[in-house]
């Protein structure tokens, strides 16, 4: 894209240590996200895809390199879990305005913009539902509900979907596609599946295996809106055979 970026990442690396020298979870990492762009990071288990998104969350300061966020200021960020993690004590609603209330938002006008969030996952009817009540689809909304509440500048998803039935799962890429088509948030996600990498993102990066490096980066020309039967066809294959190889 020729757009100027939001984010670069240059030359990153993650070594966290231990008593053999160290353990190297990312070594040289970079790119760059343009604004509204929805990137996925596909790679094995320990290639250091959620170890990078703990960096771009500012929760884990990378061993050498750097990170720029566009605005220069501290940028706002939204983060979902493998797990929703919701307050059991609190409703739906209650969830996902938390984050206004913890900014000293007034109780009116976060429970305005909470019912927005509730309209644009699809969960009216459910406000007042307790989280033990809430489906593992209807819980995933509420957590992605209440990252894109305060409006952050990039949004980062730590394989939110993984918990799921295999059902559920693909139903939840279409809400994901619809809910970032909606909002044009710029999206980092971590995924171990190719078909949800490729159903959802602009551009898909392949890590290998630990220390994770970028082998492969993958521009994913395919129309959207997005529906299902994309899957079957012969470009969508193409790109998964891409992918594929470049895994294994």
């Amino acid at each position: 894209m020729t757009t100027k970026p939001i984010l670069t990442v240059q030359d990153l690396s993650v070594v966290f240590p231990d008593s053999n020298g160290g353990l190297h979870a990312l070594e040289d990492i970079s790119f760059e996200v343009a604004p509204r762009e929805f990137i996925c990071f596909l790679g094995p288990s320990g290639s250091g895809k959620t170890t990078l998104l703990r960096v771009l969350a500012n929760l884990l300061q990378p061993t050498v390199g750097q990170v720029h966020f566009i605005p220069r200021q501290k940028p706002k960020i939204g983060m979902v879990f493998q797990q929703a993690s919701l307050m059991p004590w609190r409703t739906a609603l209650d969830n996902i305005k938390l984050p206004l209330e913890l900014e000293g938002m007034s109780e009116s006008k976060a429970r305005e913009k909470a019912l927005e969030m509730i309209e644009l996952v699809g969960l009216q009817g459910f406000e007042d539902s307790w989280s033990r009540d809430l489906s593992g689809g209807m819980a995933q909304r509420v957590g992605i509900a209440r990252a894109l509440i305060h409006d952050p500048h990039l949004l980062l998803l730590d394989e939110p979907f993984a918990s799921l039935d295999a059902l559920t799962r693909e139903r939840m890429w279409t809400e994901l596609s619809r809910i970032w088509q909606a909002r044009q948030k710029t999206v980092i996600m971590v995924t171990h599946s190719i078909n949800e990498s490729l159903f959802l993102a602009d551009r898909v990066l392949v890590l290998t295996q630990r220390p994770g490096r970028i082998k492969l980066n993958v521009e994913v020309n395919l129309p959207r809106p997005r529906e299902d039967d994309i899957r079957y066809t012969p470009q969508f294959g193409k790109l998964a055979r891409k992918l594929r190889e470049a895994i294994e």
